[in-house]
């Protein structure tokens, strides 16, 4: 298990804070900015940073993200550069956890046992495979155990109780919990129709929850807080960024994007 990703979740519980984790996709809009934004991110308030790995076919990923993922797909972004932004970060922010988001296709090609070793190397805390259930993950999740590099798993609205019980009995880090049916970005979120499936989760699991999926501003990220442990908050963030200019434009709209949040959750009642 990931001990930056556990002492995040400690540290915040016994504060009464709640967790906040802003997506980003690497190498957009520009490779070369992706490391300042993750520092910039940080130093607005973000705990935990979801870094997502270009791929060419996503089935979670809205348009917002998937462009995202095209422009740094052609600017050459590889899964082994998304590890070398990682290894960048760690040499200044050795705290913040660092999750990656992708698909199954980019690990396979990477190696299944020599992703996690890398991975871990330079200094990556957990891996979300969205089209890879837990309980597939064979070689790679004995390689992912060895190396201590946490597997986070995902729920869903369509998730059955009996699954859920399931996917607790492996998980680790923290769980997903997906707020929408279909993709990122789209629907309207309730936050009210939170409460009795994060209640089920935490009947099997007592790894925090998270919540991801359709959540836009602060408003939003308060509201949901209210049921979970950690809000992930990406699509808004990834369409902000995406008309930057330069580095430094880039940073300044991932703080301007990230401190009101963080202030409104710091205020919850």
């Amino acid at each position: 298990m990931s001990q930056r990703i556990a002492d995040c979740f400690e540290l915040a519980k016994k504060a009464g804070r709640k967790v906040l984790i802003p997506f980003i996709t690497a190498g957009d809009p520009d490779p070369g900015w992706t490391v300042a934004v993750m520092h910039a991110l940080a130093g607005a308030g973000a705990d935990l940073i979801e870094l997502g790995v270009p791929f060419s076919d996503p089935m979670a990923d809205g348009p917002v993200i998937q462009l995202a993922s095209e422009r740094a797909i052609e600017k050459h972004v590889t899964l082994g550069t998304v590890l070398e932004m990682v290894k960048l970060f760690r040499q200044t922010d050795t705290d913040t956890p660092v999750v990656l988001m992708g698909y199954m296709n980019p690990v396979e090609r990477y190696g299944n046992k020599r992703f996690p070793d890398h991975a871990t190397i330079a200094g990556v805390d957990g891996l979300l495979l969205v089209d890879c259930p837990p309980q597939e993950r064979d070689d790679l999740g004995v390689a992912m155990n060895d190396v201590g590099l946490d597997g986070i798993c995902l729920v869903t609205p369509t998730t059955t109780r009996e699954r859920v019980k399931d996917i607790a009995g492996v998980a680790n880090g923290f769980i997903y919990y997906v707020s929408l049916k279909g993709i990122t970005g789209a629907g309207q979120l309730d936050s009210s129709e939170l409460r009795e499936p994060i209640q089920q989760i935490r009947e099997f699991s007592q790894l925090p929850v998270a919540v991801g999926f359709g959540i836009k501003n602060a408003e939003m990220a308060v509201n949901v807080a209210a049921h979970s442990d950690a809000v992930v908050m990406g699509s808004a963030l990834v369409e902000a960024l995406s008309v930057a200019k330069n580095s430094e434009e880039a940073c300044s709209v991932a703080t301007a994007f990230v401190a009101p949040v963080r202030e409104s959750l710091d205020n919850m009642g």
